[in-house]
């Protein structure tokens, strides 16, 4: 029962203020024609998917009633349990939730028989969905995927537990407060989406308590070199010896290097700083129109081996230790690829994480792969030089959007709560924008026709092969991995000419590499070397073992040469440094 009807009816009038002013928010950039038809292209491109499966099953008479029996068959058994439990009788679910599943853990989904039947339904339905996009044998591999993955985006948007009458939570917040809840919500829902010029920009953290290098990316350090690619960053020794070979990492330009360095006690930088590594970074530029024309092989020579020019210029050493994160650990693998080719020695061993050199098996961002939706997509990037790190942003979230989208939808409109803060989701909404040259590059290549894994690229006259890379690899994959899946980056391990540890790792593409040994969190796998599709048998035979693989990785390095010469400062007295770590390229926002 409301508690005070006076209040509600004074709310109810505020919360159409509120939805007054969003709707201006939204209308006001379409008017003035500063907003896209992008969303148009996108729903265009569902709803043809979608009529593909419709398609198949309405075809055939006897395939459409079939699939209809599945369905209302299930839905009479949800019904006669229903009438049976009202009877009194204890009656088992008909359809429950995965057990991952977090919007239906309140008491009511279960006790409450309205809720409960209307959580059932609704799971009915969207597995029913699932199976006729599955099952649509008629359909290329690539349309299935497609279809699998816009009916779970429109399974989990129309989900009960995104709704005021259909959420008991959201429900009896609004009753307890007298609607207090949607006015905190509706107020901001406007405020996001005039944040995002028209678009909803969805609050996933609460961005006013972090700062880079203020609270996150502490870690001391020198910017000694910077381009129009990036910055060069070298890390403070913390010991008064530390490895001979220098540690290079190559982060992805996708997001920003500071996931390695977020707060002291979660910083991988700081860590190997600790162990006696003598830490270099690339910081990528947010790149801009100037950016326009950067390709893959710009990166590779002004982010990469301009790097290591500075790198021995600092050190006098001829070899390093690599790592290449996600998108920069494909970025590295081509160069290595390059290298190999022309002889260049530099990179002594390499450690990739979450990394995929074949898109075989690429998983849930293949959805958005194809020659229609990447031209549609350098449609986009040909206006302004690149593509908007909102777009990127979007097509993350998608890969779990009950986790990054609805639950916040949840959070922030229906039940007028701040979001938390959380210094990983403050770095995740810290979106970079992507060059058009190098993105184009990268999705055509890699993704769409798998040229690198397949020796099919070339830079200049050199021919690239993976297979001439003989120097060791220490090759992380992580569990859950939604972006670069972990039988992909098994499969990838076999196109590597050299020897190839594999090491799997708990949770997923940020938290099963963030993993600190501190924590004591999550656990990881080792095994033989990887062999070709072999995941499965491989992980069914793997070694667990408990907390992080951070120091497994170094007890690797330190087999490889665990030689120790006195600590070395930022730019060793030969390159005058630029400015202190985190440097100023990381601080531009999109």
């Amino acid at each position: 029962m409301v508690k005070d009807p006076e209040r509600l009816a004074r709310n109810i009038a505020l919360i159409l203020e509120g939805a007054s002013r969003a709707a201006a928010n939204f209308l006001k950039p379409r008017e003035n024609g500063s907003v896209s038809a992008d969303v148009v292209d996108e729903i265009t491109e569902i709803i043809k998917t979608l009529s593909k499966v419709v398609e198949y099953w309405t075809a055939d008479p006897t395939r459409s009633v079939q699939a209809q029996a599945r369905l209302f068959g299930r839905y009479f058994a949800l019904w006669n349990s229903a009438i049976a439990r009202m009877a009194g009788a204890q009656m088992p679910p008909t359809a429950v939730p995965d057990a991952r599943d977090k919007r239906f853990q309140d008491r009511e989904w279960t006790d409450n028989q309205y809720f409960d039947f209307v959580k059932q339904f609704y799971l009915i339905t969207a597995q029913w969905a699932d199976e006729m996009a599955r099952d649509a044998e008629d359909l290329d591999a690539h349309t299935r995927l497609k279809a699998r993955f816009y009916v779970r985006q429109v399974a989990n948007a129309i989900s009960p537990s995104n709704f005021l009458f259909t959420n008991p939570e959201i429900l009896r917040d609004t009753l307890d407060s007298s609607a207090e809840n949607l006015v905190r919500g509706v107020n901001m829902f406007a405020d996001d989406i005039a944040a995002g010029e028209g678009e909803l920009k969805i609050r996933q953290v609460d961005t006013s308590s972090f700062t880079i290098g203020g609270n996150l990316a502490l870690t001391p350090g020198k910017v000694v070199h910077q381009n129009e690619v990036c910055q060069l960053i070298q890390y403070k020794a913390a010991t008064s010896e530390v490895l001979k070979r220098p540690l290079f990492i190559v982060p992805p330009w996708i997001n920003k290097f500071y996931i390695l360095d977020l707060t002291p006690e979660k910083s991988f930088i700081k860590w190997a700083v600790e162990q006696g590594h003598t830490v270099f970074v690339v910081s990528w530029i947010n790149p801009g129109e100037k950016q326009a024309g950067k390709s893959f092989e710009h990166y590779m020579r002004e982010g990469i081996l301009e790097s290591l020019d500075v790198i021995e210029k600092i050190t006098r050493e001829k070899e390093v230790n690599a790592i290449g994160y996600c998108v920069g650990g494909t970025l590295l693998s081509f160069t290595m690829a390059y290298m190999a080719a022309t002889g260049d020695t530099r990179i002594a061993a390499a450690t990739l994480f979450a990394t995929q050199v074949d898109f075989t098996f690429a998983g849930d961002l293949k959805v958005f792969i194809d020659e229609e939706q990447i031209e549609q997509i350098e449609k986009k990037m040909s206006v302004r030089g690149y593509l908007e790190g909102k777009n990127m942003a979007s097509s993350f979230n998608m890969l779990r959007s009950n986790e990054l989208i609805w639950s916040y939808v949840v959070n922030n409109y229906f039940r007028g709560r701040e979001p938390i803060p959380f210094d990983l989701l403050f770095w995740n909404s810290d979106a970079t924008r992507m060059p058009a040259a190098n993105h184009s590059f990268y999705l055509r290549n890699c993704y769409l026709d798998n040229k690198l894994a397949r020796g099919e690229l070339s830079v200049g006259d050199t021919r690239l092969s993976l297979g001439d890379i003989k120097i060791p690899i220490y090759n992380l994959a992580t569990r859950e991995d939604h972006i670069a899946p972990a039988r992909s980056v098994f499969y990838g391990s076999s196109f590597f000419g050299g020897p190839v540890t594999f090491v799997l790792s708990g949770s997923g593409h940020i938290a099963g590499v963030v993993n600190p040994p501190s924590r004591k969190k999550y656990q990881y796998w080792t095994g033989p070397a990887p062999s070709g599709d072999g995941f499965d048998a491989w992980q069914a035979n793997a070694e667990e073992h408990a907390g992080s693989w951070w120091p497994h990785w170094q007890a690797w390095i330190e087999s490889l040469d665990s030689t120790r010469v006195k600590a070395r400062v930022p730019g060793g007295r030969r390159v005058k440094p630029i400015e202190d770590a985190p440097g100023s390229y990381v601080k531009v926002m999109s």
